[in-house]
C-alpha cells in the first residue's frame, strides 16, 4: 500500500480531478447552447477565445516555473475557469475584454497563489470583477433575447462585432442593443433597478417587454438551463447539495419577506432565483471545491451568506447582478467558517466544553 499527497480538491469518489472538471464542464452544455440561442453566436467565440487564452496562459506559467506543461493542462482546470468567465460576460463584449480577463484569472488569481488547490478566490468571478470595475461599459452591453432584437445577426455579424464592434451591415452596439420598439433595452435585473430608481411601481416597470412570466425574457429558460445541469451533477454526486440549496433557500426566505413586506419596491423570490446569473452561479461558481467551505456544516453558513450577499447587493447595491461580489465575499470567510465548524476529533473534547 502507498500513500499520496496531494492539494485540493479532494472528493470521496474514484473520480479524477480532470474527469471531475470535464463533467462540470459538460454539464454547462445545456445552459450554453440555450445562452447561444436566446443571445446570439457571440457566446461561441467568446468561448473559443477564452479557451485559447487560457490555455497559453497556464502553458506560460507552469514553463516558467518548471513544472510540467501538459500534465497540469489535462486537469481540466484551466478550461472550466475559461468556460465559466466566457458564458457570463456579454455574449458581444469586445474581443480584449475576455483575453484580459481570462488572462487574469489564470496567471494572476490561479498560479501567482500556487496553481491548482491553492488559491484563496474564485478565478473566474476575481477577472470577471476586475473587468465590472476597469471596463463597465464593455461589461454591460448586453443584447436583448432575439425575440425582441430589431436587427437579427449571422455568424459573420457576431465575429465582426467582437473584433470591431460593428457587425458586417456597419451597426454599432448601441444600435443593435436597441429591441423591436427602437428603446435601446437592458438586462432584466438592471431594468428594475433603474426603473425603481426613477420612481416607477414594480408593476410599473413590469409592463416592459424585457420581462416574462415571473422572470426576464429569455433569462428565465437559462436558468432552467443551468438548473438541469446543476442537478445532474448534484446526482452524479460531483458537488454537494449543501451550497447550492443554501444560496437559493437564503435568496428565497430574504426575497419574499421584502416583497410581503412592500410588493412595490421589491421583487418577489422567484424572479431572483430565474433572472441574472443566479443557477450558474449557485451550481457552477458557489461549489468550486477550493475557494468554497469544505466543511457539512460551514457550506450551509457559506451558501446561505452568498445569497444574502445577492439579495443586499441587488436592492440596495450599485450592481444588479450582484453574484461575483458575493463570493469574493464569501470566499474571504471560508477560514473562519471552516475554523468553527470543522467536525470534532474522535476523543478530543469540543471548544465549547473546554471554556
Amino acid at each position: 500500500m502507498s500513500f499520496k499527497i496531494a492539494s485540493s480538491p479532494h472528493q470521496h469518489n474514484q473520480r479524477s480531478t480532470a474527469q471531475i472538471m470535464r463533467l462540470v464542464t459538460l454539464a454547462c452544455l445545456p445552459g450554453i447552447i440555450l445562452q447561444a440561442v436566446m443571445f446570439g453566436y457571440g457566446v461561441i467565440i467568446q468561448l473559443a477565445l477564452a479557451i485559447i487564452t487560457a490555455w497559453c496562459s497556464e502553458a506560460l506559467i507552469l514553463r516558467l516555473r518548471n513544472k510540467p506543461v501538459l500534465a497540469r493542462l489535462k486537469d481540466n482546470s484551466a478550461l472550466l475557469t475559461a468556460v465559466l468567465l466566457a458564458i457570463a460576460i456579454p455574449p458581444y463584449a469586445p474581443w480584449w475584454l475576455i483575453v484580459i480577463g481570462t488572462a487574469f484569472a489564470i496567471i494572476m488569481v490561479k498560479q501567482l497563489y500556487g496553481g491548482l488547490g491553492n488559491n484563496i478566490f474564485n478565478p473566474a468571478m476575481a477577472a470577471y470583477v476586475l473587468l465590472l470595475v476597469s471596463f463597465p461599459l464593455q461589461m454591460t452591453q448586453w443584447l436583448p433575447p432575439l425575440s425582441l432584437q430589431s436587427i437579427s445577426l449571422t455568424p459573420l455579424d457576431a465575429v465582426c462585432s467582437i473584433f470591431s464592434q460593428f457587425s458586417c451591415s456597419g451597426f454599432s452596439l448601441s444600435q443593435l442593443q436597441s429591441g423591436i420598439d427602437g428603446i435601446s433595452m437592458a438586462t432584466p435585473l438592471d431594468t428594475l433597478r433603474t426603473d425603481l430608481n426613477r420612481g416607477l411601481t414594480l408593476d410599473e416597470s413590469w409592463q416592459r417587454p424585457v420581462f416574462f412570466a415571473f422572470a426576464g425574457t429569455g433569462w428565465l429558460w437559462l436558468n432552467l438551463a443551468y438548473l438541469a445541469g446543476g442537478l445532474l451533477l448534484i446526482q452524479q454526486k460531483i458537488i454537494s447539495w449543501r451550497i447550492p440549496v443554501a444560496v437559493l433557500g437564503s435568496l428565497f426566505v430574504l426575497a419574499a419577506v421584502s416583497s410581503l413586506a412592500s410588493s412595490d419596491t421589491f421583487a418577489g423570490p422567484l424572479f431572483h432565483l430565474f433572472s441574472g446569473g443566479t443557477m450558474l452561479a449557485a451550481f457552477f461558481i458557489a461549489t468550486d471545491p477550493v475557494s468554497a467551505s469544505t466543511t457539512d456544516k460551514g457550506r450551509l453558513y457559506y451558501g446561505a451568506l452568498i445569497g444574502m450577499l445577492v439579495f443586499l447587493i441587488r436592492n440596495f447595491g450599485g450592481y444588479p447582478d450582484a453574484y461575483a461580489f458575493a463570493i469574493l465575499l464569501a470566499n474571504m470567510t471560508v477560514p473562519l467558517i471552516d475554523y468553527y465548524t470543522r467536525p470534532r476529533t474522535y476523543g478530543h473534547r469540543a471548544r465549547s466544553e473546554l471554556k
